[in-house]
């Protein structure tokens, strides 16, 4: 069992670091959101194509506050509590296995 409990902690881990990146990788698109950036720029099309989607989801669900976006921060939010739920609990359980 202690291979599952490895796979478990991998995977606890791997979550980790990938909500962390897509973390950052908000906070990018929202700082990019107040400049006039170029659209056909590599960069800001893959900020954009990679948070857009989730984004738009959350806008759709989010009253209009008068021109303020509060969306980036709301999936960030909810990132952080994904974060503090999901992870120690698959390290929980991947100690326990081991």
């Amino acid at each position: 069992m202690f291979i599952l409990g490895n796979f478990i902690l991998a995977l606890a881990n791997l979550i980790y670091i990938v909500s962390n990146a897509y973390i950052w990788i908000v906070i990018a698109r929202a700082v990019i959101s107040w400049v006039n950036a170029d659209p056909y720029n590599p960069v800001i099309r893959f900020l954009t194509q990679v948070t857009d989607p989730v984004l738009y989801r959350i806008r759709r669900r989010l009253p209009a506050m008068g021109g303020l976006d509060l969306s980036p921060m709301v999936l960030i939010l909810a990132i952080v509590l994904l974060q503090s739920f999901l992870v120690p609990t698959l390290n929980q359980i991947g100690q326990s296995l081991r």
